[in-house]
């Protein structure tokens, strides 16, 4: 089986991890919300409805959904899936969070993948550490990965050794301190490739290098207003190509999106998005794409 190395093409197959198995309980919330660094305490049962909306959109687009098991290792930040494995044309890459409190969300994602047969090319080690966030498939032998305070040059050395076979081009993307080395800032919090020829960016945050590297492609860009980038309006997951879904903050970039031709869903992300700032693509872990 060849696993996904688009961010683009039709979802099949994807893992996702529910808020009650990352979440627990209003009171687990309660409790360790301001360690994760949450805007605020999150409703429980309100983040539950959104997941279920969210799970509604892409069922309905034919995706088979797996659901990582909650366990007592990992905290609240695990029910953003997509971070502590990137999937590669033969399979995944185990990473090693940049958050410290993240850093055991792998192993349990690596058991995960070992019960399912899902092959594992490859394990960051030592003082490698790498957020999925970072790391972003421009087509299927081109691998853009952000260099900035959640993967270090180590993880990038090894990313690359790791990927030899399987990518042309690996462009190393230095990412800005903007909010510090507290606040998350990946490749994919300014990035979303939606289609091959289409891309929702938030440019004040884009190394010029990359912006032209985009257009220089033929990559029509749309541009997250500030206030939408921050309402997560960058963070767009593609179901298929210009078939999308984000929060439903964000009317200029639906609008822009609508205009490029893009089918737009979009779901109610107060509780499982905005507050802890991961949007859909944050919430899923793309296995296969077709």
């Amino acid at each position: 089986m060849k696993y996904s190395s688009s961010m683009y093409s039709t979802l099949n197959h994807v893992i996702m991890k529910h808020p009650k198995d990352a979440f627990k309980s209003q009171l687990h919330l309660s409790e360790n919300w301001k360690t994760f660094n949450y805007l605020r305490e999150p409703d429980f049962d309100k983040a539950c409805k959104e997941f279920s909306e969210l799970i509604n959109i892409i069922e309905n687009q034919g995706a088979q959904i797996d659901y990582l098991p909650a366990s007592d290792t990992v905290g609240l930040d695990s029910i953003y899936a997509h971070d502590p494995v990137k999937f590669t044309p033969a399979g995944a890459l185990i990473l090693k969070s940049g958050k410290t409190l993240r850093q055991p969300e792998a192993a349990v994602f690596k058991e995960f993948l070992t019960e399912k047969g899902i092959p594992i090319v490859g394990e960051l080690t030592g003082d490698a550490v790498s957020d999925a966030g970072d790391i972003v498939w421009l087509d299927d032998r081109t691998l853009l990965v952000g260099r900035g305070y959640r993967t270090n040059d180590e993880a990038i050395r090894q990313l690359k050794e790791m990927t030899a076979d399987l990518v042309d081009e690996f462009i190393v993307v230095q990412l800005p301190h903007d909010q510090g080395e507290e606040e998350c800032l990946h490749l994919m919090s300014f990035l979303s490739v939606v289609d091959k020829d289409l891309a929702v960016v938030h440019s004040p945050l884009m190394p010029v290098f990359l912006r032209q590297l985009l257009l220089e492609k033929g990559y029509q860009l749309i541009e997250v207003p500030k206030e939408e980038y921050d309402t997560l309006g960058c963070n767009v997951l593609a179901l298929a190509p210009r078939v999308c879904v984000l929060t439903e903050e964000n009317a200029s970039t639906i609008q822009q999106l609508k205009d490029a031709g893009a089918t737009v869903h979009v779901y109610k992300g107060q509780e499982i998005s905005l507050l802890g700032t991961g949007g859909p693509t944050c919430l899923t872990c793309p296995v296969v794409r077709g």
